[in-house]
């Protein structure tokens, strides 16, 4: 056991360490993490025998549940809000044609039946978003308009859509007598209970963690990980998708005001690395390279297929009533890069012993390593080509406003304002607005989420001009506000 553990933490500190060269080099860091696990494996230097597939797949589900919550928690509803239309029909749509066509390639020019081409069409249907902005940032660059956002969103709610597929078309090969509609029926039960389980325990959680009042700090983030787990368990249990579940419960928290809420963004942040890191391993323990060379003519095919054939007329028919350009079209296709999760399905036909499993999850890996390779280190210079890539900007705290647009308020609480008597997440002040400091009598302090507000207090608070009406009437009240208001205005 004590080697085991010794070998974890040295392959967790190599794998951090390694991951400059993302930043260095625009290199993913899911590459180098594949690497490391391939290389520590048992045809590797480390030598590390592991061939469970079934811990590996049990590792792989826990880690998305993680990965998809803190998706959520930093998804800026604002920002997807414009382009939600065109994000959900590419993460329904796009992903079920990107799947039907990559099975037809298949199907044609390997000869394999055409359920199992599909089959493996709806594993690698899934993008990863991360990996994208991961290199767009290494080369500062960022894309324009709002392809970021739908990119975001795309990449975040495409992935319980594969796993649905996925394992709807296992089930369909296992049982190839079970009628069509059954398939309908269950997605729309799968997707309205992950969808409504989701929303619901967010908002629960935001409840919780905003009147439990714990005594401990550190048992905040406890909460958080319990959320994360009943949201992902409860709903499976019930027949739905936990996946979605737990996407729409961290997007419902991320956009809601609750106490530590910085800190606990921070902490699933690294939570989701940890569990990248993990999965990559894992995954990469699990491959053996010599029997990637044996699909790597299949690999290529399906590469090629899918970057230039499935995913280009994907994205056109899901957005096809949108008011994107071709530029902006292309780029959301070439950033539909591969990352964890295909991976991560690949393992689900070997747990159901499907004959060509073995197979399945060779040719997936392979695959996700060339769309890594070729469009993960081409993302910048596409960008640019096509131009819709500007200049990054330095990334800022969501909840501070920029220099520009900063306004800094001393405000008084009135007796009878709304926001007497109550906690500071309670009062649901726009997310671009903090209160620093609170004077109180004859001291100062700054306040948390916890801290209630008493009439008589002194504010200062920072916030964006766009939402100075907005705090004051929730601060003051309408009424006081509008007083404050006229008093300044210059006579």
């Amino acid at each position: 056991m004590t080697l085991v553990l010794i070998a974890s933490a040295v392959l967790l500190l190599i794998s951090v360490v390694a991951s400059k060269a993302s930043s260095r080099f625009g290199v993913p860091a899911l590459l180098i993490f594949l690497i490391i696990g391939m290389l520590a494996g048992s045809k590797g230097p480390g030598g590390i025998y592991f061939n469970d597939v079934g811990v590996a797949e049990s590792l792989g589900v826990l880690a998305l549940a993680f990965i998809l919550f803190s998706g959520g928690l930093d998804t800026r509803w604002k920002e997807v809000r414009p382009v939600l239309v065109s994000g959900l029909s590419l993460a329904t749509i796009g992903v079920a044609v990107s799947a039907l066509i990559v099975g037809a390639i298949i199907h044609y020019i390997f000869k394999v039946s055409f359920i199992e081409g599909v089959l493996l069409g709806a594993i690698i249907s899934s993008t990863d978003a991360a990996a994208v902005f991961a290199v767009l940032r290494s080369k500062n660059v960022r894309l324009q308009s709002k392809l970021k956002p739908l990119v975001e969103l795309e990449s975040g709610s495409n992935d319980p859509m594969a796993v649905f597929l996925t394992t709807a078309i296992i089930e369909r090969i296992l049982e190839p007598g079970s009628p069509f509609f059954t398939f309908i029926v269950d997605f729309i039960l799968q997707m309205s209970l992950g969808a409504t389980a989701g929303f619901v325990l967010g908002k629960l959680a935001i409840g919780i963690i905003n009147r439990v009042r714990l005594d401990y700090d550190g048992l905040y983030p406890v909460l958080t990980i319990a959320t994360v787990l009943i949201t992902y368990g409860a709903t499976d249990l019930v027949g739905g998708n936990g996946f979605l579940a737990v996407y729409v419960a961290g997007l419902v928290m991320g956009n809601h005001r609750f106490i530590h809420r910085a800190s606990l963004l921070r902490f699933h942040d690294g939570i989701a690395w940890l569990m990248q890191i993990a999965m990559f391993l894992a995954l990469g323990l699990l491959v053996y390279p010599s029997r990637l060379i044996p699909v790597a003519g299949i690999g290529l095919t399906i590469a090629i297929g899918l970057t230039l054939v499935a995913r280009p007329l994907s994205v056109y028919i899901a957005t096809i009533f949108s008011n994107l350009s071709m530029r902006e079209r292309a780029m959301v296709s070439w950033a539909g890069l591969r990352g964890a999760v295909p991976i991560i399905l690949a393992t689900f036909p070997l747990m159901a012993q499907l004959p060509n499993g073995p197979l399945i999850f060779n040719v997936v890996f392979f695959t996700v390593l060339v769309s890594v390779i070729v469009q993960g280190s081409s993302i910048p210079q596409v960008a640019r080509l096509l131009g819709v890539a500007g200049v990054a900007a330095d990334e800022r705290d969501n909840n501070l406003p920029t220099r520009k647009e900063g306004e800094l308020l001393t405000i008084e609480v009135p007796r009878g304002a709304p926001s007497s008597h109550r906690q500071v997440v309670e009062i649901g002040l726009p997310v671009e607005t903090l209160i620093l400091l609170v004077y109180r009598g004859e001291g100062f302090f700054a306040p948390n989420g916890s801290t209630i507000i008493e009439p008589g207090d002194k504010l200062m608070v920072l916030t964006s001009e766009a939402a100075i009406d907005e705090t004051r009437e929730l601060l003051e009240g309408y009424d006081a506000g509008l007083e404050m208001r006229e008093e300044e205005r210059p006579r």
